[in-house]
């Protein structure tokens, strides 16, 4: 590891386990010039690593007149500005005192400093062993006044670098800085695939490709957050890159806010990628010797395909992000009350329904929306913290005990960053929200965003949250943001400084987030804005985990989830059981699909459990028996996707045209065990044949490779019941009711004791599925939206 940064004449080469990074300060324009990014290699010298010119190409911009070998547009560089030539997309734009926006900053020093980097007002990848190295870069223009500083952490086992900048005003006039992004790179080649992760409410993170080979392709967020639309998270690879082969890099932001990514190919042939803080309506005044710090930026690479670069970024998140009493730690299986009760709260029901929980093996209990002030409907209230005692006789505290009694703890759903206009708190401090006086407000869900760039407002939050949390026993807080950004203005700020406003804002959440983590580090924080909308590394760094999507639907969590995990661990992706026919997308899907799909998270439910058939209970009571032996390995095993939905190779889907199987595999840290799940859209008929090839075993290793051993319904089969039975039983009649109550036929189970290379690489083959000319306990029943999860055990 002692070679994670090498500086030697100009030449700066970053290390990781696998990786290398490399660029150069020009001697002849003090230019940073990009050299390599991608597995690691040896560089001593500049030797053969440097594009080597004679004559600048025509019709592009000379340095300075007496550089004629090369132009900017031209160069693959570390950071970009306007006015010297380069044309491209810059990292950094400001309006200088005197109005011109041409920067000419230098390279003046590069030093290794004696620990990590931290950012002042923002959060930023830790280092608490002392493990990182970062380098600072030090570049100045002296006309303008202005210094321009680049960090590169280096995480040596991670293989992952963090890059971030600050820009500092020395001259004596304030300046406007209208672009501070946080990272550039080029490369000298196109034919890059651009992977982003777009969506809505209810349907986050489906995943695109685009091949970028001329022009500008963009991946950003106005919301104010980092939003459903387009997370932050973003990959380039080759166009043959696959889930275990290939390069491929992985780009994230630690931040909350509006965010922009862009891939674009100039007429040179090279490919610029840029991330940072989305610059649309950003201005920030920085006077004199103030600065301006951007967020950190995340980057990985790997030469062995998407499972690989994933590996990289769950470790990093899970080590240098996450951070608290519960970096690490276990997650509780929880019911939350939302789809059992919305805003119908009462004291009496919530009991019962905690109780019912209680019995099942649930270990916390989540109260959520409706306890507060005259909280009926999403129209009212917000703003105003105080237990409404007509739904809550005597508050909270007497709720919370009789809950802690049954042996379960207790949490609660807040929104601290909202208020209606039909509140006690707008009533009061009307100046308190982000509008604009005397015009309009377009609203959004009945309510408008408190404006959290101002102290007050941060002390009012900061203040009702802890009152909240100090009157009784709180294990848990589910934060959520229930709408996006309008009319976008603070009545805290002067005219000059509106384009602050969303920049701001995040800083005062930040402020708000680590001010109660400190405070109540033993709470567990749960990150939620009207499900994915703020699902980032930002959050991350105070609420060890998000609620992925307000659809619990498994279809689509399937689906999501999956893509999740190409930036996310499975720690940090919340998920939970509902009812059918689900509440966002009227599908119905087997109880035992809906738990495959929320094991391969933070398991909780959320449904009515008083409701539920004592089979139904049972099975659940089992679920989550299951979930707590397992539970270290799905949350923090090493994660593997296999096929999905988007790339599945075996028999089609009738829908689309998209794949039909999605298959995942969760290996512990030391390969002793492993859990997998194949899923399927619809069935195919007559396709007898599936295959479930897990993934990180130990090939020399041998397993014993299990399921579930299950009974099914009589009622599943329907009319077919009638070929087996002596008298005739008319569907859905009492006599079949009857029966099925006491007659279950076995299920297939899958028992074999196989090496790991020969799973991972033949694959296990599955016993027959249900093709409708037979059936007996050897024969797989796998329905639409069916699932399996499959069990690998090391053999002594």
């Amino acid at each position: 590891m002692n070679d994670m940064i090498i500086i030697q004449d100009g030449l700066f080469v970053l290390n990781t386990k696998d990786t290398t990074y490399a660029f150069r300060a020009r001697e002849d324009c003090g230019c940073l010039e990009h050299l390599y990014y991608g597995r690691k290699i040896r560089i001593d010298s500049l030797d053969g690593i440097t594009e080597q010119r004679s004559f600048s190409p025509g019709n592009t911009i000379n340095y300075e007149e007496d550089m004629p070998s090369f132009s900017l547009e031209d160069l693959s560089l570390e950071f970009s500005t306007l006015g010297k030539g380069d044309i491209r997309e810059p990292m950094v734009e400001a309006r200088n005192s005197d109005g011109s926006n041409t920067l000419d900053l230098r390279f003046e020093d590069g030093r290794i400093l004696s620990s990590k980097h931290m950012l002042k007002n923002m959060p930023s990848a830790t280092d608490d062993s002392g493990d990182a190295k970062t380098l600072e870069i030090t570049c100045r223009d002296e006309c303008n006044k202005l210094a321009l500083k680049l960090y590169y952490s280096v995480y040596y086992e991670s293989n992952v670098i963090i890059r971030s900048a600050k820009l500092i005003n020395e001259g004596e006039e304030p300046i406007r800085i209208n672009r501070m992004l946080s990272m550039l790179i080029d490369f000298d080649r196109t034919n890059f695939v651009f992977t982003t992760f777009a969506g809505a409410w209810a349907r986050e993170m489906k995943k695109y490709d685009v091949t970028v080979n001329s022009g500008k392709f963009v991946n950003s967020s106005y919301t104010g957050t980092s939003s459903n639309r387009s997370n932050p998270f973003v990959m380039l690879s080759d166009c043959n890159t696959t889930e275990n082969s290939g390069e491929c890099y992985g780009f994230n932001l630690i931040y909350s806010g509006n965010h922009y990514e862009s891939v674009s190919v100039n007429s040179f042939g090279k490919t610029r990628f840029i991330q940072g803080i989305n610059p649309q309506n950003f201005e920030f005044i920085i006077s004199s010797l103030e600065e301006f710090e951007s967020p950190e930026a995340v980057m990985t690479y790997s030469h062995n395909g998407f499972n690989s670069l994933s590996h990289n970024l769950h470790d990093f998140v899970n080590e240098y992000i996450v951070r608290g009493k519960y970096k690490k730690r276990v997650r509780p299986v929880l019911l939350n009350s939302w789809e059992a009760s919305y805003f119908n709260i009462d004291s009496k029901n919530l009991y019962k329904l905690a109780k019912a929980a209680s019995e099942l093996g649930v270990e916390l209990f989540v109260m959520d929306d409706g306890w507060f002030g005259n909280r009926n409907d999403d129209s009212t209230s917000l703003g105003d913290w105080d237990v409404n005692e007509k739904k809550l006789p005597g508050g909270l505290k007497p709720l919370v005990d009789k809950i802690k009694a049954l042996g379960l703890d207790f949490g609660i759903w807040v929104e601290p960053e909202m208020v209606n206009v039909n509140s006690e708190l707008f009533m009061a401090h009307p100046d308190w929200t982000i509008d604009i006086d005397y015009k309009p407000h377009s609203e959004g869900r009945h309510q408008r965003l408190l404006d959290l760039t101002c102290g007050d407002v941060q002390d009012y939050i900061i203040d009702k949250m802890s009152a909240l949390f100090e009157s009784a026993d709180i294990s848990y807080v589910k934060w959520d943001m229930n709408r996006i950004f309008s009319d976008v203005y603070s009545k805290a700020l002067p005219c000059e400084r509106q384009g602050e406003v969303l920049h701001r804002y995040v800083l005062g959440l930040y402020r708000i987030m680590k001010t109660l983590t400190e405070k109540y580090p033993d709470i567990l924080f749960e990150g939620c804005a009207s499900g994915g909308n703020r699902f980032d590394l930002g959050i991350l760094s105070y609420f060890p985990q998000i609620w992925a999507s307000d659809n619990t639907d498994a279809l689509c969590r399937a689906e999501m989830q999956n893509n999740y995990t190409y930036g996310y661990p499975l720690s940090s992706i919340s998920a939970h059981v509902s009812d059918i026919p689900n509440h966002q997308t009227l599908r119905r899907t087997p109880l035992e699909t809906r738990f495959n799909v929320a094991s391969f998270a933070v398991l909780g439910y959320e449904c009515n459990v008083c409701d539920l058939s004592k089979e139904e209970r049972d099975a659940i009571k089992e679920q989550i028996a299951l979930y707590k032996e397992w539970r270290e390995v799905f949350q923090y095993g090493k994660f593997y996707r296999g096929r999905s939905f988007e790339n599945d190779s075996q028999v089609g889907s009738v829908l689309t045209g998209d794949g039909n199987i999605m298959e995942w595999t969760c290996v512990s840290a030391d390969r002793s065990k492993a859990v997998g799940m194949i899923m399927q859209k619809l069935l195919q008929p007559n396709a007898k044949l599936m295959c479930y090839k897990p993934n990180g075993l130990g090939e020399d290793a041998k397993y014993r490779f299990f399921n579930n051993k299950v009974k099914h319904n009589i009622k599943d089969f329907g009319n077919l019941i009638n070929t087996i039975v002596p008298v005739h039983i008319r569907p859905d009649s009492l006599v079949h009711n009857v029966a099925a109550h006491f007659v279950k036929l076995d299920g297939a189970y899958e028992e074999h004791v196989m090496y790991g290379d020969t799973m991972m690489y033949a694959g296990v083959k599955l016993k027959q599925s249900f093709s409708g000319t037979g059936y007996n306990e050897n024969v797989r029943v796998l329905k639409d939206f069916g699932s399996d999860m499959f069990f690998m055990v090391k053999e002594d």
